[in-house]
């Protein structure tokens, strides 16, 4: 009987210790690890356990902590593979086959981000030819937690082929395979999104408790009962920080080289308040990985819904506008598509051109790169008798107007009595000037600033469009909306 009771103890135990070795599904074979940074390796053991993980000839080791988590920075190497890494402890091991050093992009936002190759224009030829040994994708499936959890459920690495991209972010595959063609590398996609979602719930609860908006209601939020929320609705829109801990920090912190992101839309009623969360994101995220101010690169909201005839106030453009302000935190940079959109849906098909302006902004911001990355941005306004003189920044190798006579459209203007009119005006060198004749003393412009701003048709010469502006500060139809 001691005998039985002794190996029912000795397998508990064993399957106890079994239990305890897990590695974050983050790491397997076919992935790609980022170059010439220290890399992280982490995972769970017994508490206390020695691991030690080899690659390319190098021993790391570690010692996991008293709830059982360790992790490790390998040395810094530069591009290539395959490679074999292995990490092992004292009652399991795991060997991950097939493992390149390249670059690495994270992909997040919501269903733009997450569209499909397989819907988008010439899908299907691009498709045909997805055949990229070096690029790889990993896809993180839809989970929704409200606390810290050690590992997403589903989640794997592929390898680029017709059939596993079909599915995967159209935009992130468009600029992965630019990237790999151009620098040569191996590309890693970290693909973590969901669609319809607000940029609160990819924030974690540290942050948002920080945000006068967010935090009464942070209060108790993980572990009890939360007012006005119902534990049955599986909407993430409805719990901040729900995809943060059950999507995004998982594989936090996985070695980037940056992130790219394309969201906005949920959040346009609230535009005034992305002014500040939106940045609180990127920032949370930033603290999180604990890897610096790495690249963090979006995309600005599509021109989307029905033209209007006469200028007039715009969520969608107030949530432009938060995104442009947002240009202040260092290593950052944004994809203008004003005129990619379409009237009547809000999914563009077209996500090449988005993922190509994303790739010239990643150029210079991440590659620093001396290219042209950026359409015109306002600088300057004067009055010059009836007319205004507007000037820009980032010009490239110059302004250009599409239309054969030069005169520009998108422009409306208003007095002191803040109403605004259509005005018309012309190209002058690198300049606009706008006729503002029929308007009693001019005070403000407005450029592009519409849910649609269908006529929008001043770019530089790299064919990068202006990016839409206003140059009055009077609240908006999203101010004080919490």
């Amino acid at each position: 009987m001691k005998k039985i009771v002794w190996l029912l103890s000795l397998m508990l135990f064993a399957t106890i210790a079994q239990a305890e070795w897990m590695l974050p599904k983050v790491f397997s074979d076919h992935m790609v690890l980022q170059r010439d940074m220290e890399v992280p390796v982490w995972g769970w053991a017994a508490p206390r356990e020695r691991v030690q993980v080899s690659f390319q000839g190098k021993s790391y080791t570690a010692r996991a902590d008293k709830e059982g988590k360790w992790m490790l920075k390998m040395d810094p190497s530069p591009a290539g593979g395959p490679f074999t890494l292995k990490i092992t402890g004292k009652t399991d091991s795991k060997t991950f086959q097939d493992v390149w050093m390249g670059d690495v992009w994270m992909l997040g936002g919501q269903s733009n981000m997450e569209w499909a190759l397989k819907n988008t224009n010439h899908g299907e030829d691009s498709i045909a030819v997805a055949d990229f040994p070096h690029i790889r994708l990993f896809e993180v499936g839809r989970n929704m937690s409200l606390t810290p959890i050690k590992d997403v459920p589903e989640a794997s690495w592929s390898i680029c082929t017709p059939e596993s991209v079909a599915n995967f972010s159209a935009i992130g595959y468009y600029f992965g395979k630019q990237l790999h063609l151009e620098k040569g590398v191996p590309v890693g996609l970290l693909d973590i999104n969901w669609g319809g979602t607000l940029s609160e719930v990819w924030t974690s609860h540290e942050a948002l408790s920080s945000h006068p908006d967010f935090a009464e209601r942070m209060v108790n939020f993980q572990t009890g009962p939360v007012e006005g929320f119902d534990p049955s609705d599986k909407r993430p829109n409805l719990w901040p920080t729900s995809l943060f801990y059950g999507m995004l920090e998982p594989v936090i912190p996985f070695g980037i080289k940056g992130a790219l992101w394309y969201q906005g839309e949920s959040n346009a009623p609230r535009a005034y308040q992305y002014r500040e969360i939106f940045p609180l994101m990127i920032q949370d995220w930033r603290k999180q990985w604990g890897q610096g101010d790495f690249p963090f690169l979006w995309v600005q909201l599509a021109n989307f819904k029905a033209p209007k005839e006469q200028p007039e106030d715009s969520d969608w453009a107030e949530l432009r506008e938060a995104q442009t302000m947002t240009l202040s935190l260092p290593n950052t940079g944004q994809a203008v598509i004003i005129e990619r959109g379409e009237a009547t849906d809000i999914h563009p098909r077209d996500k090449w051109t988005v993922a190509n302006r994303l790739y010239r902004t990643a150029e210079k911001v991440a590659y620093g790169k001396d290219v042209v990355y950026s359409g015109p941005m306002y600088k300057a306004m004067k009055l010059e008798g009836n007319s205004l003189r507007v000037s820009f920044d980032h010009l490239g190798s110059g302004l250009m107007v599409k239309d054969k006579y030069g005169y520009v459209k998108g422009f409306a203007v208003a007095g002191s009595d803040r109403t605004f009119h259509w005005v018309t005006g012309r190209q002058d060198g690198n300049d606009i000037l706008l006729d503002v004749s029929s308007i009693s003393n001019p005070v403000a412009i407005r450029y592009g600033w519409a849910d649609n701003p269908d006529d929008v048709n001043v770019y530089n010469k790299e064919g990068l469009p202006l990016n839409p502006f206003r140059t009055d500060d009077w609240p908006g139809i999203t101010y004080g909306k919490k």
